[in-house]
């Protein structure tokens, strides 16, 4: 069996570009993956075209051996995305390898290790009465953890000190309605500084939180470890590491509490699961990155049923949360909830596949920016 394409598909789905590759082989099996660097799609379809070039002709039941290649093959190694794109193809050949095989994805990595895959739900409101309302749906129908936060993504202005008062009221609101049993998160999606995310942190009583995501740029691994110092919520980062080699100083030096490692951005299943058992080795839980569409929720749960160290997926499938994105009739098949878990699927390879008549015609790419927020005196912030 060997490579005879790869082909890159950008295109728009519910409400952002998502960048789809497909694999196809001499013998007509094929795989499908997709890449996670959001908004930077065509550069990453750039580098999809690069790798094409010397893949091809290759077996591809050999990801490793072709990861490493990929990998090493570049004086400039690594970048988001370069890993992304090689991200999109190692999943692929998953895929490939489990319909060649007749085995689900999850046997490939060692078989699973549960038979249902727990997700967190995401719910947002920018009213507090309203967001509670909205916890309270999702927990009647089977989630018993919960993200919340605002619905106003992209506001005109951006200053953190509001956003920080407005965001301590609701979650001390939603504990305090919620009940203590519930686990209850945020994300503050890297907008603040270190004194502001400890600000926060500052605001909520004991136990409002069980865990914050993101609350400051993961560039430097020190300015975590002085926030470490001054709060005790569980930190939850990890999505925008595109290595294991990023996440070695935090693994190693116990600067995060749950690893939300992406599978469409850090190397596919190849490195992820290289991830999973170091952070197995140091006591910390996978909480994967979920925020795409239906082959990226695919392969998270893949590699979710095959690990031990796991606590929740991302899942924005909540009753008043549902996204397009899930939904678009480009995929033939999709994983599906049953109420707040996902069942481990048994089909062979990924188990969805794409309508490829619908790619172009029915969802073209379309040029997007995700928000590009100021501050209120007119200078640039972190989205």
């Amino acid at each position: 069996m060997k490579i005879e394409s790869i082909k890159a598909h950008p295109l728009w789905v519910g409400d952002r570009n998502q960048l789809l590759v497909k694999v196809t082989t001499e013998c007509g099996v094929h795989g499908w993956g997709e890449a996670g660097l959001s908004s930077r799609e065509l550069a990453v379809a750039g580098a999809v075209e690069h790798f094409a070039r010397f893949l091809v002709g290759r077996c591809p039941l050999e990801p490793a051996r072709l990861w490493q290649e990929l990998y090493r093959s570049q004086y400039f190694e690594g970048g988001r995305s370069l890993t992304a794109a090689m991200s999109a193809i190692d999943i692929a050949l998953h895929d490939i390898a489990g319909k060649a095989l007749d085995l689900p994805v999850h046997r490939l990595l060692g078989g699973k290790q549960r038979d249902v895959v727990p997700t967190f739900g995401c719910v947002r409101s920018d009213d507090v009465d309203e967001l509670v309302a909205f916890a309270r749906n999702a927990m009647d129908v089977g989630w018993n953890c919960l993200r919340l936060g605002w619905k106003e993504d992209a506001p005109e202005v951006f200053e953190p000190r509001p956003a920080i008062a407005w965001a301590a009221r609701a979650m001390t609101a939603a504990r305090r309605a919620l009940g203590p049993q519930v686990t209850l998160g945020t994300d503050l999606h890297h907008r603040f500084s270190v004194a502001e995310a400890a600000s926060f942190c500052s605001k909520l009583p004991q136990g409002t939180l069980d865990f914050v995501e993101e609350p400051i740029r993961d560039e430097t691994p020190s300015a975590y470890a002085s926030l470490r110092r001054m709060t005790d919520v569980p930190f939850a980062i990890g999505e925008e590491f595109a290595s294991k080699w990023q996440f070695a100083p935090y693994v190693e030096r116990q600067l995060l509490d749950h690893a939300r490692v992406d599978i469409c951005n850090v190397g596919g299943f190849t490195e992820a699961m290289k991830v999973a058992g170091w952070c197995e080795a140091h006591y910390v839980d996978l909480m994967p990155h979920n925020p795409l569409g239906p082959i990226c929720t695919a392969a998270t749960v893949h590699l979710a049923a095959a690990v031990p160290n796991l606590s929740w997926v991302e899942c924005w499938e909540t009753p008043d949360e549902a996204l397009a994105r899930q939904e678009s009739p480009v995929f033939l098949d999709r994983l599906r909830l049953d109420d707040a878990v996902y069942p481990v699927p048994d089909a062979p390879g990924l188990g969805v596949d794409v309508d490829e008549t619908r790619l172009c015609q029915d969802e073209p790419f379309r040029h997007s920016e995700m928000p590009h927020l100021r501050r209120a005196d007119g200078s640039h912030t972190n989205w």
